[in-house]
């Protein structure tokens, strides 16, 4: 199988189903930054070396490529595909809750960083943001699963926490935000 089709040179792709559009779609630009997560997520995995939490990053990223799925998808496309299931939602959330029995109160704004694995999971969290917003701006022109939304928005709680669990498990440090003045 060859990796190049040479269909994209002037600037469309495929959505599933077979609709052509711009790779500037609001559609693309929403799976694309899901990809971008996807990817970000290797890297944290690869960085923290954490088997307690590999199960739960693996698990993520099998996620993440059925919600680029789904928003890769034309619109009436008869494929069918998975979804994201309202337990995917609630793994993130009894995963954070685990997490944070250990993790001291935050009582202020932290800096990104503390620790390799934590500054890989800040900055999967501000992909996640942006793809969530992605997905926003998609769900105004087009129909959106809602759990989708949801997921992004929980995951970029669980990548918080994650760097946070990281920063004191590897013995960093939380760097408090500091207002001038």
């Amino acid at each position: 199988m060859k990796i190049y089709t040479k269909k994209g040179d002037k600037g469309e792709t495929s959505l599933i189903g077979g609709v052509r559009v711009s790779k500037t779609d609001t559609r693309i630009e929403a799976y694309g930054t899901v990809d971008e997560l996807n990817s970000v997520i290797g890297v944290i995995r690869d960085s923290a070396k954490d088997r307690q939490a590999e199960e739960t990053l693996v698990s993520i990223q099998n996620i993440l490529f059925t919600v680029g799925s789904e928003l890769a998808s034309a619109p009436g496309s008869k494929m069918k595909l998975p979804e994201v299931e309202v337990s995917d939602i609630e793994l993130l959330e009894t995963e954070m809750d685990k997490m944070n029995e250990d993790l001291p109160d935050l009582k202020n704004f932290i800096l990104p960083g503390g620790d390799l694995a934590a500054s890989h999971c800040h900055v999967a969290r501000c992909v996640c943001r942006r793809a969530e917003r992605r997905a926003v701006a998609l769900a105004q022109v087009a129909e959106v699963d809602e759990k989708i939304i949801k997921y992004l928005n929980r995951l970029s709680d669980y990548l918080f926490t994650l760097a946070r669990f990281y920063t004191h498990k590897h013995g960093g440090v939380e760097t408090p935000w500091k207002t001038r003045g």
